[in-house]
Protein backbone atom coordinates (compact mmCIF):
# COMPACT_ATOMS: atom_id res chain seq x y z
CA UNK A 1 0.00 0.00 0.00
CA UNK A 2 2.49 2.65 0.92
CA UNK A 3 4.27 1.70 -2.18
CA UNK A 4 1.41 2.59 -4.32
CA UNK A 5 0.85 5.96 -2.63
CA UNK A 6 4.48 6.98 -3.07
CA UNK A 7 3.99 5.71 -6.98
CA UNK A 8 0.85 7.93 -7.43
CA UNK A 9 2.45 11.70 -5.61
CA UNK A 10 6.06 11.06 -7.06
CA UNK A 11 7.01 12.55 -10.35
CA UNK A 12 8.93 10.48 -12.75
CA UNK A 13 11.74 12.42 -13.46
CA UNK A 14 14.43 11.35 -16.06
CA UNK A 15 16.99 12.92 -14.49
CA UNK A 16 18.85 14.25 -11.69
CA UNK A 17 18.13 17.81 -11.26
CA UNK A 18 21.83 19.22 -10.64
CA UNK A 19 20.92 22.69 -8.88
CA UNK A 20 24.83 23.73 -9.12
CA UNK A 21 24.50 23.89 -12.88
CA UNK A 22 21.33 25.74 -13.23
CA UNK A 23 21.18 29.53 -14.37
CA UNK A 24 18.28 31.81 -13.28
CA UNK A 25 17.03 31.47 -16.83
CA UNK A 26 16.53 27.99 -16.68
CA UNK A 27 14.76 27.68 -13.82
CA UNK A 28 12.45 30.30 -14.35
CA UNK A 29 11.92 28.58 -18.16
CA UNK A 30 11.33 25.07 -16.12
CA UNK A 31 8.04 23.63 -15.85
CA UNK A 32 5.65 24.42 -12.65
CA UNK A 33 6.51 21.06 -11.27
CA UNK A 34 10.27 21.11 -11.07
CA UNK A 35 10.05 24.54 -9.93
CA UNK A 36 7.93 23.45 -7.10
CA UNK A 37 10.06 21.15 -6.11
CA UNK A 38 13.40 23.32 -6.10
CA UNK A 39 11.48 26.04 -4.47
CA UNK A 40 10.42 23.78 -1.55
CA UNK A 41 14.14 21.78 -1.50
CA UNK A 42 15.77 25.83 -1.14
CA UNK A 43 13.12 26.10 1.46
CA UNK A 44 14.29 23.39 3.67
CA UNK A 45 18.19 24.40 2.55
CA UNK A 46 18.08 27.42 3.69
CA UNK A 47 16.47 26.70 7.42
CA UNK A 48 18.54 27.14 10.44
CA UNK A 49 19.07 23.46 11.47
CA UNK A 50 17.55 23.91 14.66
CA UNK A 51 14.54 25.37 13.03
CA UNK A 52 11.39 23.45 13.57
CA UNK A 53 10.27 21.19 10.46
CA UNK A 54 7.61 24.03 9.58
CA UNK A 55 6.80 25.61 6.06
CA UNK A 56 5.90 28.80 6.86
CA UNK A 57 3.75 29.42 3.98
CA UNK A 58 3.75 33.25 4.02
CA UNK A 59 7.39 33.23 3.81
CA UNK A 60 7.68 30.58 1.25
CA UNK A 61 5.60 32.37 -1.34
CA UNK A 62 7.16 36.14 -0.48
CA UNK A 63 10.45 33.90 -0.78
CA UNK A 64 10.00 32.80 -3.83
CA UNK A 65 8.67 36.23 -4.72
CA UNK A 66 11.74 37.89 -4.10
CA UNK A 67 13.70 34.65 -6.32
CA UNK A 68 11.99 35.45 -9.50
CA UNK A 69 12.10 39.09 -9.30
CA UNK A 70 16.00 38.60 -8.57
CA UNK A 71 16.24 35.86 -11.54
CA UNK A 72 14.28 38.08 -13.94
CA UNK A 73 16.84 40.78 -13.08
CA UNK A 74 20.04 38.18 -13.24
CA UNK A 75 19.11 35.51 -15.69
CA UNK A 76 22.62 34.61 -16.50
CA UNK A 77 23.57 34.26 -13.09
CA UNK A 78 23.83 30.86 -11.07
CA UNK A 79 20.73 29.71 -9.29
CA UNK A 80 22.72 29.00 -5.85
CA UNK A 81 24.39 31.85 -6.07
CA UNK A 82 21.18 34.13 -6.59
CA UNK A 83 19.82 31.68 -3.71
CA UNK A 84 22.29 32.47 -1.58
CA UNK A 85 22.64 36.20 -1.87
CA UNK A 86 19.05 36.48 -1.05
CA UNK A 87 19.13 32.95 2.33
CA UNK A 88 22.08 32.54 2.72
CA UNK A 89 22.91 33.15 6.70
CA UNK A 90 26.20 33.85 8.16
CA UNK A 91 25.78 30.95 10.30
CA UNK A 92 25.74 28.44 7.48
Amino acid sequence: MRAAILACGTPAFADDIDLSTWTCKKFQSADKETIEIILTWLDGYYKDQDDPPVIETDTFVENAKKLGQYCSAHPDMGLITAADKLFSSDDK
